[in-house]
C-alpha cells in the first residue's frame, strides 16, 4: 500500500534536513499509541531508529534502518528508512523522507512517501486510514517547528 502526504515549510530543504533530530522525532509522535523512543542515532545511512509501541500492558518494538540518504539534482534533500523489526501485523516498510524546494518561491515540501505491507490486500486498505492519520497528525508539527509559509 502506498501513502503520500504533503507539507509546505517555510525554511529551505537543507535547513529542514539538518531538523529531523530526536527532538522532532518525539514531538512528531502522535498520541496514539503511545510511543517510547529507545534508539535514535539520525538520518545517515546506517543510522538506527528502534521505539516500542504500548497500548495499555502490550508492548511492540520497531525497529528501522536508514537505507540512502542524499541530495537530488534540483536541491531536494532525503532520507530513506526501512523496517528491520515490525509490529504485527506489518511486514514491510519503506519511507522515503523528501524536502523539495518549494516551487511557488521559498521553502520547501516535505513529502512523506510511505510503502507498507502486511501480507493481506485486505488489511493494507483496512490500515490506510489509520496510517494516513499518523502522518497528518505530523503537519502542524512540521509547520511549528520549520515555520508557515508564506502566500
Amino acid at each position: 500500500m502506498h501513502l503520500l502526504l504533503r507539507t509546505r515549510v517555510a525554511q529551505p530543504p537543507a535547513r529542514v534536513l539538518s531538523g529531523f533530530d530526536r527532538t522532532l522525532f518525539v514531538a512528531l509522535a502522535p498520541p496514539f499509541p503511545k510511543l517510547h523512543l529507545l534508539r535514535f542515532d539520525g538520518s545517515r545511512p546506517g543510522d538506527r531508529v528502534e521505539i516500542e509501541l504500548a497500548v495499555g500492558p502490550k508492548r511492540w518494538r520497531w525497529t528501522s534502518l536508514i537505507t540512502e540518504a542524499g541530495q537530488l539534482p534540483d536541491g531536494s534533500q532525503y532520507f530513506i528508512d526501512e523496517g528491520q523489526q515490525l509490529p504485527a501485523p506489518l511486514r514491510y516498510w519503506r519511507h522515503r523522507h523528501l524536502i523539495e524546494p518549494n516551487p511557488r518561491g521559498l521553502g520547501s515540501v516535505i513529502v512523506e512517501d510511505i510503502t507498507y505491507r502486511t501480507g493481506s490486500r485486505v488489511l493494507d486498505v483496512l490500515l490506510y486510514p489509520a496510517m494516513w492519520a499518523q502522518f497528518a497528525y505530523r503537519r502542524p508539527v512540521y509547520r511549528r517547528v520549520f515555520g508557515r509559509p508564506q502566500g
